[in-house]
């Protein structure tokens, strides 16, 4: 499909308002962007999807280097008969790394076309750029949760979730301390299961592998897998004649265990995680980030592109407790016990 009038119009536009709002004659060639510019990406992309603003996104100098501590659930608060009292935070031998990430968004002339026949300029830009923003933000999340190795050349089909891509939150706990914060043994969730409940799941997390001074840090969170919550929903709606069951059915979807539950984007299926939101940090190299805008006739499509050094990190390990989705069976949740 040939690119409209209206389409390749509105196209040259876009590419020129790109090129003079970042100061470059062509943004066709890779350009840097200034301390300004790179903040303004940043606050795009973590405004265009929600879960994104809640953890933790940080802009660091070094490619490697220890985590950077921006607040722990441990007691900063006492006195000393020698001084004042002080505490340092950070965890020795926590640190992490960058790897050079290529993000490309490509939408096709048929897309662009549509786009531009639905309504003004202004419409126009703003949908090209909102796509592009959201697009490259739910990468950050999708390797976040899913990465587990940098390869040299990435196979998306292969790996559909950025598996290789970068090492994420999970994968680096498993190599922390030999994994001791993830549950790996094989459970079952359902009737006659070793849980029957994803409350009783989550109590369990937090009993076993949260530190007991950490416990009651009203910071913790439940993330969920999707598999994981439909099998509850279905569970306690099957037994949704009982007030109890109707009742907990209709705050699944925001407690788990007397915590805020949440379903990530792009989290497995089976896996549930306890941690603070803020426990999940996302390193980018200040002054590594490159764009190019480029309209790729030979392609019949608009390429989008993001270049910049980036890596994944847990704050406090101690903090992060998992059940990991290779040990999860979803049992039986048709028949409910009675209760």
């Amino acid at each position: 499909m040939q690119l409209n009038k209206t389409a390749r119009m509105f196209a040259a536009a876009y590419a020129a308002g790109l090129a003079k709002n970042y100061g470059v004659e062509n943004a066709g060639n890779y350009f840097a962007l200034s301390d300004p510019q790179e903040i303004m990406l940043r606050s795009a992309m973590l405004e265009s999807v929600e879960f994104l603003n809640l953890i933790t996104a940080l802009d660091v100098d070094q490619l490697s280097g220890q985590v950077v501590s921006v607040g722990a659930s441990a007691l900063y608060t006492g006195r000393s008969e020698t001084g004042r009292f002080t505490r340092r935070i950070g965890v020795s031998g926590n640190d992490y790394k960058l790897h050079e990430t290529d993000s490309c968004t490509a939408l096709l002339w048929s897309l662009l076309s549509v786009w531009a026949n639905a309504g003004q300029e202004e419409e126009f830009f703003q949908k090209v750029q909102e796509f592009s923003n959201a697009t490259f933000a739910l990468d950050m999340l999708r390797i976040g949760f899913n990465g587990k190795a940098v390869a040299a050349t990435t196979d998306a089909e292969k790996n559909p979730n950025g598996e290789d891509v970068n090492i994420g939150w999970h994968e680096r706990i498993k190599g922390f301390e030999g994994g001791k914060q993830i549950i790996t043994d094989a459970v079952t969730l359902g009737e006659g299961g070793d849980y029957r409940s994803l409350d009783a799941m989550a109590s369990d997390l937090i009993n076993t592998k949260i530190p007991q001074q950490f416990r009651s840090d009203p910071r913790l969170v439940v993330l969920v897998g999707a598999d994981l919550v439909a099998a509850e929903q279905y569970r306690l709606y099957q037994a949704a004649d009982r007030p109890t069951e109707k009742i907990a059915a209709q705050m699944l979807a925001s407690t788990i265990a007397g915590r805020q539950a949440i379903v990530p984007p792009f989290m497995p299926g089976k896996r549930m995680i306890v941690t603070p939101l803020s426990n999940l940090h996302i390193y980018t190299q200040r002054g590594t980030r490159q764009r190019k805008f480029e309209f790729v006739e030979d392609r019949k499509q608009y390429e989008n592109k993001y270049l910049r050094m980036e890596g994944y990190a847990v704050e406090e390990p101690d903090l992060y407790a998992a059940f990991d989705e290779a040990a999860v069976t979803i049992g039986n949740v048709a028949e409910p016990a009675e209760g």
